[in-house]
């Protein structure tokens, strides 16, 4: 049965609210408004349940258990699976590979693929607002191999020119990595149309979609990436779980990023014979318990509806944005056309930090950071911005009490 009450068109938000027992915490004297979703999302009943039901009542290993708690245990997690591909509209379980979160995915990729496809002088090309796991993983690679290393730049807004992109495209870019949406600044970026451009000279694309997947609708076959990548853990699942995306045919090319169990079919000293995939890429007994609270976030996701979910969002996004305009001295970095639930600002004399911990006070937890984005700082010649960052939970009472919170301690800092 369903937990949320629903018209044609709306959704009881309060009634979403409630399913998160956390918001029932007191800090510092005040309910919690929990303003950082950017970092991690908080988790809804449902996901929580899921997860205790089967350390409970069906914990065993998968894949490899004839008897039943074990072949129940499986089919939960490829039962998940299977609720990925279908979140993703991906074609095939096949393309849906399981890992620990968004950085291990890029890293999969930039070993498993580009280090097997590119060559010296050979170019991959990212934007200036990517998070540090979209940047050092190519360091990485440049310092190994003597790929180049190309930044797209953004304008003092925050967002990308795709003419500047195909301007910087050539027969030696092999691969475009690029965030769907800034954990920084919240922009959401023209994937589709940066996956035409890559394509047409050859190149492929990869896109950090740790922001995107818990604020938007995706649909990896009309983007037509080839690789995507996402955490659990932002989108109201657990920690430590997260999924890659690839085109089977990619896949089925790529060598696996780790050696152990479960990624093989056959074993001797001579040889190894690999595992089909996604198999082949998940070494180890794997996260069971994340898989199946990951099923149980998107299962809670479906329910609320991600545009339904998109326009809540967009309304707190407008009435925050409205209201941090009102305050003198402070200015909001990032105020990109497309916009996500994402707001980050500073306070001319005022270090982040210093406002970010008078707000706990409040029983407001905002980010006060760099935001693993330090070129997305050096853009806009700041030290680090405080980010509100919006989530299914929050209401416009949040706002109105990060304002009154802003306030007061401006007039304790100035």
């Amino acid at each position: 049965m369903s937990e949320i009450s629903m018209s044609k068109n709306s959704v009881d938000f309060a009634q979403v609210r409630a399913q998160f027992p956390i918001l029932e915490v007191v800090e510092n004297g005040f309910p919690l408004v929990y303003l950082d979703s950017g970092a991690t999302s908080q988790k809804p009943q449902r996901v929580i349940d899921a997860v205790t039901q089967y350390y409970r009542e069906e914990n065993a290993n998968v894949h490899r258990g004839v008897y039943g708690l074990s072949e129940r245990a499986t089919e939960k997690y490829e039962g998940a699976r299977e609720k990925v591909r279908t979140f993703l509209n991906a074609k095939s379980t096949k393309e849906i590979v399981f890992v620990r979160g968004t950085t291990e995915a890029i890293n999969l990729v930039a070993h498993s693929w580009v280090s097997e496809n590119l060559t010296e002088g050979d170019e991959v090309i990212v934007t200036e607002m990517e998070h540090h796991s979209n940047i050092v993983p190519w360091q990485l690679l440049r310092d190994k191999l003597g790929i180049r290393l190309t930044v797209l730049r953004m304008n003092q807004k925050g967002e990308i020119c795709l003419n500047a992109l195909k301007g910087l495209v050539s027969e030696k870019t092999k691969m475009v990595s690029v965030t769907h949406m800034s954990n920084a600044l919240g922009t959401i970026n023209p994937v589709k149309e940066m996956a035409e451009i890559a394509h047409s000279v050859g190149a492929k694309i990869m896109v950090d979609g740790a922001q995107a997947t818990p604020h938007m609708s995706v649909d990896v076959q009309d983007l037509d990436c080839d690789f995507y990548a996402f955490s659990g853990h932002k989108m109201y699942g657990p920690t430590g779980i997260g999924v890659l995306y690839a085109k089977e045919a990619l896949l089925e090319k790529m060598a696996p990023y780790q050696g152990g169990g479960d990624m093989i079919y056959s074993v001797s000293f001579d040889k190894t014979e690999y595992n089909v995939l996604p198999y082949k890429f998940e070494a180890g007994t794997p996260h069971i318990s994340g898989a199946i609270g990951l099923a149980a976030a998107i299962d809670f996701l479906n329910e609320v509806g991600l545009d339904n979910l998109a326009r809540h969002e967009h309304a707190l996004l407008e009435y925050a944005t409205e209201q941090l305009s009102q305050i003198d001295g402070l200015r909001i970095i990032g105020q990109a056309e497309n916009k996500g639930g994402v707001i980050s600002f500073v306070l001319d004399g005022v270090h982040p930090h210093d406002m970010a911990t008078l707000m706990d006070q409040d029983g407001i937890a905002v980010r006060a950071s760099h935001h693993c984005a330090m070129p997305v700082m050096q853009h806009f010649n700041v030290p680090a911005t405080i980010r509100a960052s919006f989530g299914a939970y929050n209401n416009f009472e949040d706002i109105d009490r990060l304002i009154a919170s802003i306030n007061d301690a401006k007039e304790m800092l100035l």
